[in-house]
């Protein structure tokens, strides 16, 4: 892989209720550091919304302890649908949102003192980590998964985005696509059977072959220090064909809608995405004006039509409410901002 991927920016979310979930998403996971609030068009995803320009408003949280943000994302021109089946494991598509912690069994406790729907006892995946899974208000599936790479201490008892969970149809050609395209290099596990430390989720039953990836190596990029490592976790069905999560539904709808990589140099991983034969689907080719923030975004498909996201920053606020922005088109690609400057992200936080 070209060195252009920095590191897991954030997992879109859509939502019919931006505010509503964003407190909750607080609450429970810390994610209270508002980078952007917007409310616009989104023109240049119309192959993806039903082939009409839908306007809609986004707010992007971080959690200042590390790891990737949440893009909650709400229509505003129609009303969002979510999926007309209840989703299992192995269903094809986001299935849930790995959240980082560095202790499992208090990041449960948390959980259960807020009274929120814990699927799963602590206990270890098949790389060897323990973790949770826990449902949002929403129903969407959580994995909490613990980790030692943090940017912050802070008193939350996760970090933010630590990777995804993916429903695919082909497990080798999804290896290598993730390997290949997002550089998930390492394969920390790979096993089929039916897993006890599923148990709680719907699915769970089934045998499937469940492969975690890691990266070892990432592009520097501006945010590098809070974004930190990620993985993926990709699950296939053994004895029947999953179901397409957003079949017959558009981008925005409810639940986990793609998943956007922070990178640097935009035009030379379109030709690495070209020359895999994973084009780009959508390009801003220029920049793209979110009001308090800018920058070039496209996405691409994976093997099964899932979304990914890649966002090449070149405005945005470092703390809104002084009006303090930074133009990271004047800064060198080879280093990453100090420690000291993403650390006053912290005073956009938002009580609830």
């Amino acid at each position: 892989m070209g060195k252009f991927i920095c590191g897991i920016q954030q997992v879109g979310i859509g939502t019919d209720n931006l505010h509503r979930d964003w407190e909750w998403y607080r609450k429970a996971f810390g994610m209270d550091i508002r980078i952007f609030e917007d409310a616009a068009e989104a023109p240049l995803m119309i192959n993806y919304t039903g082939g009409k320009v839908q306007n809609r408003v986004a707010a992007l949280a971080m959690n200042m302890r590390g790891g990737g943000g949440f893009e909650i994302w709400q229509y505003k021109s129609r009303t969002p649908v979510p999926a007309d089946f209840n989703i299992e494991l192995g269903d094809l598509g986001f299935l849930a949102v790995k959240m980082k912690t560095p202790n499992a069994a208090a990041a449960r406790k948390h959980m259960v003192d807020m009274g929120a729907n814990v699927l799963t006892e602590v206990s270890e995946n098949p790389a060897g980590a323990k973790h949770f899974y826990v449902a949002d208000n929403n129903g969407y599936w959580f994995d909490i998964v613990e980790s030692d790479n943090w940017f912050k201490q802070t008193k939350s008892v996760t970090g933010g985005v630590y990777g995804t969970v993916i429903g695919v149809s082909d497990m080798d050609k999804s290896i290598k696509f993730y390997r290949e395209m997002l550089g998930y290099d390492v394969v920390l596990s790979d096993s089929t059977d039916t897993f006890d430390d599923l148990n709680g989720i719907g699915g769970s039953n089934r045998k499937m072959r469940r492969v975690i990836m890691k990266q070892t190596q990432r592009a520097v990029g501006p945010f590098n220090p809070l974004l930190g490592t990620s993985q993926v976790e990709l699950l296939q069905l053994v004895d029947e064909p999953g179901r397409k999560i957003f079949k017959d539904r558009f981008w925005g709808d409810l639940g986990f809608i793609h998943q956007c990589f922070d990178v640097r140099n935009m035009d030379g991983l379109k030709e690495m995405a070209a020359e895999l034969g994973h084009p780009f689907t959508v390009d801003s080719a220029d920049s793209f004006d979110m009001g308090k923030a800018a920058g070039r975004f496209s996405y691409i498909e994976d093997p099964d039509g899932t979304l990914i996201e890649f966002v090449e920053t070149h405005k945005l606020p470092i703390v809104e409410k002084w009006g303090w922005y930074i133009d990271l088109t004047k800064r060198s690609d080879a280093k990453s901002l100090p420690n000291w400057l993403l650390k006053c992200f912290q005073f956009n936080r938002v009580k609830s």
